[in-house]
């Protein structure tokens, strides 16, 4: 997971905190207070799903209109920290849909539309973007069932951002005995909410080499303006700190190779590099075909991915040693029934969270269905 620090909140949330509270307090407040940050730790992150691949528009805007048929739809749903949080889990819903235009004989234009909404933690800090992608794709050689092609995408959108202060447990709050909610805490506390607009641009390269193998290698590059991510202008006056969005790389690449008659490997990986944090997330599933003729086409999956990220660790106050860290295993499954996917992750904590998770992450459920119509001009993309 990536994050920003906000610069101009920071001697708020430490208001919050109220780190000066006697030693009475106990590890029930300590407790408390780690559930309250372990949210804002994470504020500016962006969105991510382990199974990256059944979120193509979220990943890439160049995988806008990539696919074999004329129009797809996409839903994602992800839930995470359930363990710790309870209710105040991170929830995150995801919905697309994108066409492709054929020009000419081999060529095409894609366009798209993004619509997803996330929450976070106990202060329900939201996010809710609505995202409008397009993409060029350029045959380089080949013919129909059997060509390279070189996409060019861009995407825009417009996110609006809250948090809910209100239902934070401050300071002033703690007791030997846990939060007084009697006490009415900050009565200056505010709810924050803000619009920024944000802009993408990616590349692909996909090469199908029949109707069972291809290959693909791709890249994004996300908020190129470096949106603000906070509005502390309304209220600091010429104490303003800008904490703006860093940009992010992601790299991506995979394929589908045929095992025997009927069976055959899906291998992926995904890279984002975000500010000083990076993330990585591999593996590969494999593909069971179940289609008893040529006009059916079913198919199972199991699969195994690892996501590792970097770490830092500060020792005796000064010091920070870098390093790499294990975040989680993801196994996966997937079904497809003619023109329908349905997916299924659960993530194992293996990081040191796993303590206080008892190693549950997170599970994710995806949906994908794709309509063909009457014109289907062969098969020269990848299947996602």
């Amino acid at each position: 997971m990536f994050e920003v620090l906000l610069k101009k909140l920071t001697s708020f949330l430490l208001k919050v905190v109220n780190l000066g509270f006697s030693k009475q307090v106990g590890m029930y407040k300590i407790l408390r207070i780690a559930l309250f940050l372990l949210p804002i730790s994470l504020w500016s992150q962006d969105i991510h799903f382990s199974q990256f691949y059944m979120s193509p528009l979220n990943l890439n805007p160049a995988l806008t209109g990539v696919m074999n048929c004329k129009m797809r739809f996409i839903a994602n749903f992800r839930n995470q920290w359930a363990p710790v949080l309870k209710t105040n889990a991170f929830n995150t819903f995801n919905a697309s849909f994108d066409q492709k235009i054929p020009v000419s004989r081999y060529d095409y234009f894609g366009f798209g539309g993004t619509l997803w909404a996330d929450k976070a933690g106990s202060l329900d800090f939201k996010t809710v973007s609505f995202k409008l992608s397009g993409s060029y794709a350029k045959r380089l050689s080949g013919s129909r069932t059997s060509a390279n092609y070189l996409v060019f995408g861009l995407d825009g959108s417009l996110n609006q951002r809250s948090v809910s202060f209100q239902n934070a447990i401050w300071g002033s709050q703690i007791t030997v005995n846990g939060p007084n909610t009697n006490n009415p805490g900050d009565p200056t506390a505010y709810d924050p909410s803000f619009i920024f607009a944000d802009v993408s641009v990616g590349m692909l390269w996909f090469s199908v080499l029949d109707k069972k193998n291809n290959v693909y290698f791709g890249g994004s590059y996300s908020h190129l303006n470096e949106p603000l991510q906070n509005n502390a202008r309304n209220i600091s006056g010429n104490n303003f700190q800008a904490a703006p969005l860093y940009p992010k790389l992601a790299v991506h690449a995979g394929g589908t190779f045929q095992m025997g008659y009927k069976n055959s490997i899906v291998p992926g990986i995904v890279s984002f590099f975000q500010g000083p944090h990076w993330q990585v997330n591999g593996g590969t599933s494999f593909r069971f075909n179940l289609s008893q003729s040529k006009f059916d086409e079913q198919s199972f999956q199991l699969g195994l991915w690892a996501r590792l990220a970097n770490s830092e660790k500060t020792i005796n106050g000064t010091e920070i040693k870098k390093g790499i860290l294990m975040d989680a295993l993801i196994l996966s499954t997937r079904f497809d029934y003619n023109k329908m996917g349905f997916g299924l992750s659960y993530d194992i904590n293996t990081s040191s969270l796993r303590n206080a998770s008892a190693a549950n992450n997170s599970f994710e459920l995806s949906f994908i269905y794709n309509i063909c119509g009457p014109e289907r001009r062969g098969i020269y993309c990848p299947n996602f």
